[in-house]
């Protein structure tokens, strides 16, 4: 099978969150399954760079007002197809913000001529490649099934992926006139939103198929309280809908050959983590004591429940257990977080940004992560957790939940603990659950159980690739 990705950003060539995981880890994935997966994606400067040997396939005189290419490369074992459109996408600033974070005026532009793009090569745009199913990533590609639908490509089907339901690309209605589409499309069963333009909206009804990034999100979108205003669209489409829980690269984030710690080690010799424990307190200023060392490498955003460790930090602090942060996001949030750490130094240590070899070294050297998301769709921090023996302490939503074996009496008797789950999702729900974490730590050998049966969960993109290949056929069979 032939399959068009349409994404906004991959890994390793652009990441600002998991999509850019899940773009790049599923094509290599998907390779043993007699799928061949085409990734398209912008080309931003730091794609551009990173490239070499690349061919132009297809050019447009006029892509939504600007010139623009179609370049062809490979990249760490992937096809790479590149949106080369300077006048959009080679500008500084991030993917989606300018450098003060600032959205871009004309993201609508910019991510509409992405998908028109992809629906163009659906339909043949490029000599000798035509893609069976179209697979878009949340709302920045989400308009490649609209485009598809409105433009005379609705036989070829299309698959949406949500990776983050709150972030939707709504826009006002003056922008439709622009994005060259016929005006039924500008209806409820199309892009109408309240009025507004909706990407994702469109998207999600005009795909074959909806999927999310892990089951029990799937679920939690049909309700009011996560459905950010779309779960009556939701619920229509419900047999239309999947979740499938995201892998991980197991040879990126693997402990026993990773090139960013201090030392290499596997399950049968987590003795040798010491070493990375040490040079993790090093490099965030912790003092070196036998307290637990507790690691969020995160958005800093009231998402991800970071307003939750800053209520907990001082608590955390008095029971003995040590922080190291590594995000950026809220300004409000980073401050408190940095307060935190003025006020207990050698037990709180932060650093504002993002570090991609820092968070391979945090994964293989602290005792444990905390993710209080509030929501969290699938979540791959807690699958890195998993790999490298760092216990995750996760709240019990979405992926956390599904990936996440909590350490609960019956499931330690068991011996198949993995982490630690808490419910409700609150400043006392974290501290319960870290109750409990202190107590296990107290007992090396349930620890150590945890820690070892952990590393033994399949974390790969195994079985999720597998589940993929069958909804392409799926799909197929219905042509």
């Amino acid at each position: 099978m032939n399959i068009l990705s349409v994404a906004s950003e991959v890994f390793p060539l652009i990441k600002t969150g998991g999509l850019a995981d899940v773009a790049g880890a599923l094509p290599i994935a998907l390779a043993g399954h007699g799928v061949h997966m085409r990734t398209l994606m912008p080309g931003y400067p730091a794609v551009m760079q990173r490239l070499d040997k690349v061919e132009t396939v297809a050019t447009f005189d006029d892509l939504l007002g600007v010139p623009a290419r179609i370049l062809a490369a490979r990249h760490e074992g992937l096809d790479i197809l590149v949106l080369d459109a300077p006048d959009f996408f080679d500008r500084p600033g991030g993917p989606y913000t300018d450098a003060t974070g600032k959205d871009f005026v004309d993201n609508w532009q910019r991510f509409a001529a992405l998908s028109f793009a992809g629906a163009e090569i659906a339909r043949g745009l490029l000599p000798g490649w035509q893609p069976h199913v179209v697979h878009a990533h949340d709302w920045q590609a989400a308009m490649t099934a609209v485009y598809m639908r409105y433009t005379g490509l609705q036989h070829i089907p299309t698959v949406v992926t949500v990776h983050n339901l709150a972030f939707q690309g709504q826009f006002g209605a003056d922008i439709f006139p622009e994005l060259g589409l016929p005006p039924e499309a500008f209806t409820v069963d199309g892009l109408e939103y309240y009025g507004d333009v909706g990407f994702l909206k469109g998207g999600l009804r005009t795909a074959w198929s909806i999927t999310t990034v892990s089951p029990t999100y799937a679920h939690e979108i049909m309700t009011p309280e996560y459905g950010m205003g779309l779960e009556g669209l939701i619920n229509a489409r419900a047999s239309d809908l999947v979740g499938i829980v995201n892998g991980i690269d197991t040879d990126v984030w693997n402990p026993e050959t990773d090139p960013h710690v201090a030392r290499t080690y596997a399950a049968g010799s987590l003795k040798q983590r010491a070493a990375n424990r040490r040079a993790l307190a090093e490099r965030f200023s912790l003092e070196q004591d036998d307290g637990p060392i507790f690691c969020i490498i995160s958005r800093l955003t009231w998402q991800k429940g970071i307003d939750l460790i800053a209520e907990a930090a001082d608590w955390i602090v008095s029971q003995g257990g040590k922080l190291a942060v590594l995000g950026s996001g809220d300004q409000g949030l980073e401050g408190a977080l940095l307060a935190a750490a003025s006020r207990h130094r050698g037990r709180i240590g932060i650093v504002i940004g993002y570090n991609e070899p820092l968070s391979h070294l945090m994964q293989a050297g602290a005792d444990a992560i905390l993710i209080p998301s509030r929501f969290e769709p699938c979540g791959l921090t807690q699958l890195y957790g998993l790999r490298y023996g760092c216990i995750p302490v996760v709240a019990r939503t979405g992926g956390l939940a599904d990936t996440v074996i909590d350490a609960n009496e019956a499931a330690l008797s068991a011996r198949v603990a993995t982490g630690f789950q808490f419910t409700p999702i609150n400043a006392e729900g974290l501290r319960q659950a870290l109750r409990r974490v202190f107590k296990a730590w107290r007992e090396p050998k349930v620890w150590a159980r945890i820690q070892n049966q952990g590393m033994k969960s399949d974390v790969s993109w195994e079985n999720s690739a597998v589940r993929y290949a069958d909804l392409y056929s799926s799909l197929l069979s219905r042509v």
